[in-house]
């Protein structure tokens, strides 16, 4: 707090008014100040109230209008603002900020983090006491156990460092879906230009409720996105809060693959349920793929790949591919395959482009094909991918048929909980 606390832009923080005395016109005390109540309709919104907690413990409204003087430690009243104490009540855009703020989380944006508030900074302005930063570093942390200052001096005796605020303005802070949870004003530009994976962090980071609702702010495609990147623990939680109906539509848009591993640690029932609703397109790759031991290449692998028939020219080809890019797991491997599904050879997306436009693909394809058996284990593709540095593998049944693509990141996918212990 500064030594002047009632000139104009003196500035206080919450928990330094929290617990002060309140004294009456004739300096008897009232109680002490249990918490304040802010007007978030406002640009800079002003505390409009204070609640009381009186000598019997019991909890007053009182409008801030009748506060006649801030001191360190002491709030004092006008005359006849006993009489003014009322029942605690919530008028619509008001809100407690010990309540409602107060151990709240943001999403920072910028460090894909999510932060939460410790403090809140107070200015005073005009005979007002407006909200005006949120406290998300050590100091409002410190300053809530009443250590700042004996902490502080001890780290500026050893380190010779002093610690530094770490204050978001209000102005950027804005309610999200709830008062539950809050985000950066600037975020919601910024949080679709976030890769899925740190948005997946973030979401992971924030507590169950939170979670759900900044879950469901999100468009199906980028849900479906941020999904696939989740720990499978945080995808079942969000799949299984999401309605039927929402929660088919974000499968929908997912890998054939990673939709399967997620249905798969879902209660049968559930998952039945969430198969009726997909088209029936989507449904029946994931049904082909749920067939599958799911320690093996037939449980790894996508039935979304990119597959065309050995008369077709390049031209052709690539204009297909243009079609279907939207709908690929994987674009950079063409396969080649006869009407009965049999893989006759591949080329890789520089040979598309690099080759003649009227070349049919059975001229120019790669027949000696590096592939992996429905059966195969965790172990054999491993080994694959280390000795032909691929990035997919295609995985044939018995008679050379194709029926999915085993990606590089589905194995390490599979083995990443391996290499954490």
């Amino acid at each position: 707090m500064k030594e002047t606390p009632n000139s104009n832009d003196a500035v206080w923080y919450f928990y330094d008014l929290l617990r002060v005395r309140v004294l009456d016109h004739e300096r008897n005390q009232l109680g002490r100040v249990a918490d304040l109540v802010a007007d978030l309709q406002e640009h800079d919104p002003p505390i409009t109230g204070l609640i009381i907690a009186g000598l019997d413990k019991s909890l007053q409204h009182l409008p801030w209008s009748w506060v006649e003087e801030l001191l360190p430690g002491t709030l004092r009243l006008r005359l006849g603002a006993k009489e003014a104490l009322n029942p605690i009540i919530s008028l619509p855009g008001e809100i407690l900020l010990r309540k409602g703020l107060l151990d709240k989380q943001i999403v920072d944006t910028g460090g894909a983090k999510v932060v939460r508030v410790n403090d809140l900074q107070l200015r005073q302005r005009n005979g007002s006491l407006l909200l005006s930063k949120v406290d998300v570093g050590v100091r409002g942390l410190l300053r809530r156990l009443r250590l700042l200052r004996a902490v502080g001096a001890i780290i500026r005796w050893l380190f010779d460092y002093t610690l530094p605020e770490k204050l978001i303005a209000w102005r950027l802070v804005q309610s999200v879906v709830s008062s539950d949870i809050l985000k950066l004003k600037f975020s919601q530009a910024r949080l679709a230009r976030l890769h899925p994976a740190d948005l997946a962090d973030i979401i992971e980071d924030l507590d169950r409720p939170e979670r759900d609702r900044m879950f469901r702010a999100l468009d199906i495609d980028l849900a479906a996105e941020v999904l696939e990147e989740a720990d499978p623990k945080v995808q079942v939680q969000l799949i299984q809060h999401l309605p039927a109906e929402e929660a088919s539509d974000v499968l929908e848009q997912m890998s054939p693959s990673e939709a399967t591993d997620l249905l798969q640690e879902l209660e049968e029932p559930h998952a039945q349920t969430l198969l009726k609703e997909m088209v029936p397109d989507a449904a029946e790759d994931v049904r082909s793929l749920l067939v599958h031991d799911e320690e093996t290449a037939g449980g790894m692998m996508t039935t979304s790949f990119f597959s065309q028939p050995p008369n077709v020219t390049v031209t052709q080809a690539l204009e297909a591919l243009r079609r279907e890019a939207s709908d690929l797991d994987l674009m950079y491997y063409t396969y080649v395959e006869d009407q009965y599904g049999h893989l006759l050879g591949v080329l890789n997306l520089r040979e598309l482009l690099t080759s003649a436009p009227d070349a049919p693909l059975e001229a120019i394809m790669e027949k000696r094909v590096v592939s992996a058996g429905l059966e195969d284990g965790k172990s054999d593709i491993a080994d694959i991918f280390a000795k032909y540095g691929l990035r997919a593998i295609p995985v044939l049944d018995a008679e050379g048929r194709i029926h999915g693509v085993i990606r590089f990141k589905a194995l390490l996918d599979a083995v990443a909980p391996y290499l954490r212990r």
